[in-house]
């Protein structure tokens, strides 16, 4: 079975979402992803959608149950990459994604979660 890649930037999840999801794959990445939130006490995750373009209903509500259980965990939910056909095709299909912050690129999302800046505070203080 194939696994996505969760990558630890800074405080931060990185999820890229290449392949076509399925239900054992979408399953298997939350769960996976619950449990790199709480090893890392991660602040946010970034999930890349930028690969895929078709979302479904599928796709959009395991992107809600994982900002959901992300939140529950205190983690913030962005998605970065959203062409404008997809967003167009999840709101007519009624998903607005609550919980969920989007924008346009990484660095943005990066920036929204405060993912890379808070540790390169941090850095900056240890200099002082």
């Amino acid at each position: 079975m194939d696994n996505i890649p969760i990558l630890k930037i800074g405080s931060a999840l990185l999820v890229t979402i290449q392949v076509d999801m399925h239900d054992q794959l979408a399953t298997q990445l939350q769960e996976d992803l619950t449990a790199k939130i709480v090893q890392h006490h991660a602040r946010g995750v970034l999930i890349d959608i930028s690969a895929l373009e078709i979302v479904d209903s599928f796709i959009g509500r395991m992107l809600a149950n994982i900002a959901s259980v992300s939140r529950l965990l205190d983690a913030d939910t962005v998605v970065v990459g959203m062409r404008p056909e997809v967003a167009i095709t999840l709101v007519e299909l009624g998903l607005g994604l609550p919980g969920v912050k989007t924008a346009l690129n990484a660095e943005r999302g990066l920036a929204l979660i405060g993912g890379v800046q808070d540790d390169q505070a941090a850095d900056d203080a240890d200099d002082d």
